[in-house]
């Protein structure tokens, strides 16, 4: 079952990061991209760490797609009238470094085992342990980003709201 999902969500993800590249409309680009994003999230789930995945899906999938589709619809982009021509990067460097991230990440899975990699313990990736972790051993740098992020937005209404001569 794992392997078909796998490879489900390994069609999807490629297939939606074609129609991102490839697409002219940069609001189905988007939507593609939304798409990938919640593809990947899958993977999250398939490897257990469903804490991630989750968050996968409401920051990046939610939050941050909200906040593109909003930048191109303020934007008001258009089709593009006619393709651009193809540069050296596209017709020489992409191929090649293509080829050598392909070799590199075949070379990383051929020696690889699954011996060679710890088994996770139970319960590792869960929005419990995430949690117990959160509030007990990074009480204090939690509080501390959250303290800096209050005072980062207040910040950002105060300018705003500053009248410039």
């Amino acid at each position: 079952m794992d392997r078909v999902a796998l490879f489900v969500l390994s069609v999807l993800v490629i297939a939606s990061a074609i129609v991102v590249i490839r697409h002219k409309n940069p609001v189905v680009s988007a939507i593609g991209l939304a798409f990938n994003l919640v593809a990947i999230a899958g993977f999250y789930m398939l490897l257990g760490a469903q804490f991630v995945g989750l968050l996968q899906i409401i920051v990046y999938a939610g939050a941050i797609m909200v906040l593109i589709l909003f930048v191109i619809m303020l934007l008001n982009l258009r089709e593009e009238a006619l393709p651009h021509p193809a540069g050296t990067f596209q017709r020489v460097l992409a191929p090649l470094a293509t080829l050598a991230f392909t070799g590199v990440i075949g070379r990383a899975l051929w020696t690889a085992s699954p011996s060679t990699f710890p088994a996770a313990a139970a319960g590792y990736g869960t929005a419990d342990s995430v949690g117990k972790a959160l509030f007990t051993n990074y009480f204090y740098p939690f509080e501390a980003i959250s303290l800096l992020l209050l005072v980062a937005m207040v910040g950002a209404v105060l300018l705003s709201k500053r009248r410039l001569p």
